[in-house]
């Protein structure tokens, strides 16, 4: 079940990396080659706050953590990426990622995202990705905020179907970022106004 939890987010971080040649400044920011990794036996951790409408199959998080951690793959000893995500209900492991593979954190918030969207419009999967790939990789704009570089993205501000998206029109995906080598430092997926109220926060202790 995990390699196939791992498959799975590699499969979208796949197609949301497609055609990144193309890619422009903000999302060349996001998507910049972080690997290999090397914690040196640390552990990376995130936050995770998720709001949004209560509705079957959406779930809230209000104190939940994702951590990011290296350990050795049992089926040839070689040393490889663990996600743990911890919710308020449960705990579950993610992985094996490669070590100089992308970044397993950014993978899974675009896919959380992802599939919170589906699961609150009732829309197609392949389609939000494939929306949120287009503004990963040919839109977007970059700031500075101090040290801090800031990418953010609109994905859906133009879409043909937003009167159908039940104000996810106006979702703006965001990006703190450090150093291009480091690890991101805040995800942020947000809606506007008050439906549907979506909120994706995580931030890195």
């Amino acid at each position: 079940m995990r390699k196939a939890i791992a498959a799975a987010l590699w499969l979208g971080l796949s197609i949301l990396g497609a055609g990144h040649a193309h890619a422009g400044e903000a999302g060349d920011a996001v998507f910049a080659e972080r690997g290999p990794w090397s914690l040196d036996g640390k552990e990376l951790r995130w936050t995770v706050h998720v709001e949004g409408p209560e509705q079957p199959g959406f779930l809230p998080i209000d104190n939940g953590s994702v951590t990011l951690a290296e350990t050795i793959d049992p089926s040839d000893q070689q040393p490889v990426l663990q996600l743990t995500q911890k919710t308020d209900r449960r705990t579950r492991q993610i992985g094996p990622f490669p070590i100089s593979g992308g970044d397993p954190v950014l993978t899974f918030f675009l896919e959380q995202t992802a599939r919170d969207m589906a699961g609150l419009t009732g829309g197609s999967p392949f389609y939000i990705r494939n929306r949120i790939k287009d503004a990963l990789f040919r839109g977007g704009q970059i700031t500075q905020q101090g040290q801090q570089s800031v990418a953010s993205f609109t994905p859906f501000a133009d879409d043909p179907n937003g009167a159908r998206m039940g104000g996810f029109q106006t979702l703006t995906l965001t990006f703190v970022l450090g150093d291009p080598k480091q690890p991101i430092r805040e995800f942020r997926a947000e809606t506007q106004g008050a439906e549907p109220g979506y909120l994706n926060r995580m931030t890195l202790q």
